[in-house]
């Protein structure tokens, strides 16, 4: 193969799945973090008034959640007051002779009033204000009306609750899918409008993070985080406001112990972060160790290399071992220990709360509904940590994201294309120079005229240029200066998909994909018969080895196609070709690693292929290209020699050393 820009090796990012990053793990961050953001926003605009609708009924969800523990605590006063005035009617009337009734209106402070000191002072003082205000007329009940009240108001609001959450939930997810689905449509859209040369310099997978990792991130994050934020910040809000409408000395004490939780945060996060990162580094070195070892597997055994492979995979994992320890170990002790300062702060609220409601200052009720707001007090702040983490990670996403569809793209088609009719397959090359890297040309002036239906071999040594000129004939490269024509029209002034259905391709690197074999073959041309089809693998001579499969036709070719041999693989792309039935074609060797027999079909499956068609010809075994018509030998980005086998053997020059280097000691 020539030489092309190096690849770029990429570590996998994040922690090997969705969501927010463990507890104490550092997040992934953008480089332009507001820029970002905007961009984010643009793509919510148009769905502003649904935002607004999730946003109030976000807020409405949130606010009945937080009322319910105050109006529950209500329901516990009733009970509590209704039963402490039961038992102060019992005890003043205990007190009172025998057979007395007190006329109506009485009420307890009456008595209380007429009472000797030594009886009052014996009355608690909690008890004491509920005693005056008692109508001695008759005893006090339970108030089950004003209990049941109270219970359907909170059976009220947990259902208006959870349906503001179920319509907000269900908004947001119609909102999140549409920005999902446009950000997947414009990459994939963006995909065919890169330059060859931008896959060049990536990896496959870094481009398959990008629309699919990267937006599930974008997606998880507005689906979830958004609202979450808005409920995090309310609920932070509406707890302090109602604690503070319940007791202001029990608020003080309950914020007292967030500086200590944060402490206790910042301890932990900055000792587990290190370990985090070193983790995620032996992660990739042992994913790269072991990777390498599958690959290499026989060379690793056919060199003895077991002993030194496990050493090196034992030495890793012995580190990675106690990194992962360390990181799990700290962030393992964050909640014990929030949980430990969350203790404390009950502890202070519980005795506080006491002695408050010993001097009446509050309700047992009010004790109640303060410690339900406390134990919700902690997660929303909890939650804003974790979603400044979550926001970062998304960031990060999707500024990969927003880079990729800001790649610049391939120049712009022509505005009136022109269109071949009939093609008869005259192309000339015409001091045709291009280069990977601007100013450092790796086809320096090229000029060659190749008839109609004549069979052209290109050869030349590794990097001379033989590929990037295929590539410049399709149009995935653009020619830096000179022209390709192609009966006498210029390929730039023809739109790149005219250019390419005048091509078919057979490459040495086999390409199937997982479908049935009749899937295959009928790629390039869908709408052939089931007659054409058979026809055409007779003459690529797959018809007999398909019958002897599973199935036939309609047998399933796997991710790999490892179910077939390459041989067979190759023959397959032969006829794929064949059956699209272009005017012209390019044939990268691919005879190279099958066995003699398989070799001769590939080579009678190809004669048939190009037979009245002008033929493109990468040759690496010169022995195969002997009765070319035409044949171009390349070196340092030029044509140095061309003409048939014949003329060039005669010119004894570079041509004649590269074949009789192949074939020193053999009769030609």
């Amino acid at each position: 193969m020539d030489k092309k820009p190096e690849t770029q090796s990429h570590r996998p990012r994040g922690f090997g799945g969705f969501g927010p990053p463990p507890t104490g793990a550092p997040a992934e961050k953008a480089r332009d973090f507001k820029g970002t953001i905007k961009k984010l926003v643009q793509h919510l605009k148009p769905y502003t008034w649904q935002l607004v609708v999730v946003l109030v009924f976000v807020i409405a969800s949130t606010a009945f959640a937080i009322a319910s523990p105050k109006i529950m605590g209500h329901a516990t006063n009733q009970i509590v007051d209704d039963y402490v005035a039961m038992k102060a009617y019992d005890a003043i009337t205990s007190k009172l002779p025998e057979g007395v009734q007190l006329p109506k209106g009485t009420t307890g402070a009456d008595v209380i009033n007429r009472m000797p000191e030594s009886e009052r002072s014996q009355i608690p003082e909690g008890q004491l204000s509920t005693i005056k205000s008692l109508d001695l007329s008759a005893r006090p009940t339970f108030h089950f009306d004003a209990i049941r009240d109270i219970v359907l108001l909170l059976l009220g609001l947990y259902l208006f609750s959870a349906l503001f959450s179920y319509i907000q939930g269900w908004i947001m997810t119609n909102i999140t899918q549409k920005v999902t689905y446009v950000l997947r449509r414009d990459l994939s859209s963006k995909i065919n409008r890169l330059p060859l040369s931008y896959f060049d310099k990536r990896t496959y997978g870094e481009v398959l993070s990008r629309v699919t990792n990267d937006v599930d991130t974008i997606s998880q994050t507005l689906n979830q985080s958004l609202s979450q934020i808005v409920t995090s910040v309310v609920m932070i809000v509406g707890i302090i406001v109602m604690m503070l409408s319940i007791s202001w000395v029990l608020t003080i004490i309950t914020i007292v112990v967030l500086p200590i939780s944060f402490g206790f945060i910042a301890f932990i996060t900055k000792r587990s972060q290190v370990q985090f990162v070193r983790q995620q580094e032996l992660l990739g070195d042992i994913n790269g160790h072991v990777e390498e070892m599958y690959a290499g597997h026989q060379v690793m055994r056919v060199f003895n290399g077991e002993e030194a492979s496990v050493t090196k995979f034992n030495g890793i994992n012995d580190k990675l071992y106690h990194s992962a320890w360390r990181a799990q170990f700290f962030s393992g002790l964050m909640f014990p220990l929030m949980n430990f300062v969350g203790n404390l702060g009950y502890v202070g609220v519980a005795v506080a709360g006491g002695w408050l409601a010993i001097n009446g200052h509050i309700k047992i009720g009010d004790i109640q509904a303060f410690i339900q707001y406390v134990q919700q007090f902690n997660q929303p702040i909890m939650q804003t940590a974790n979603i400044a983490n979550v926001l970062q990670s998304t960031a990060a996403a999707a500024e990969r994201v927003f880079e990729f569809l800001d790649e610049p793209e391939q120049s712009a088609e022509a505005t009136k294309p022109a269109r071949l009719d009939k093609v008869t397959g005259r192309v000339v090359f015409d001091n045709v120079v291009f280069g990977y890297d601007p100013g450092k040309p790796v086809i320096k002036g090229l000029s060659a005229i190749i008839e109609p239906g004549h069979r052209i071999a290109i050869v030349g040594p590794t990097g001379a240029g033989k590929t990037t000129l295929v590539n410049l004939l399709m149009r995935f490269y653009e020619v830096g200066s000179g022209d390709i024509t192609i009966d006498g029209v210029s390929i730039k002034n023809m739109k790149r998909a005219d250019v390419r259905r005048l091509f078919g391709m057979v490459l040495q690197d086999t390409w199937l994909f997982s479908g049935t074999i009749r899937d295959n073959i009928t790629y390039g041309a869908p709408k052939a018969t089931e007659a054409q089809m058979i026809h055409t693998a007779q003459e690529a001579h797959v018809d007999h080895f398909v019958h002897s499969l599973p199935g036939g036709y309609d047998m399933e070719l796997n991710e790999e196609a490892n179910n077939v041999s390459q041989g067979e693989k190759q023959l397959l792309t032969i006829a794929r070709a064949m059956l699209a039935k272009t005017p012209m074609l390019i044939l990268d060797e691919a005879t190279s690693s099958v066995d003699t027999r398989t070799e001769v079909l590939i080579q009678k499956a190809m004669d048939n292929l190009m037979k009245g068609k002008t033929s493109f010809v990468i040759a690496h075994r010169l022995s195969t290209i002997r009765d070319a018509d035409l044949i171009l030998v390349m070196k340092d980005g030029n044509v140095i020699e061309q003409g048939d086998h014949r003329a060039l053997m005669q010119q004894n020059g570079f041509y004649a050393s590269l074949y009789n280097s192949q074939f020193a000691g053999a009769d030609v």
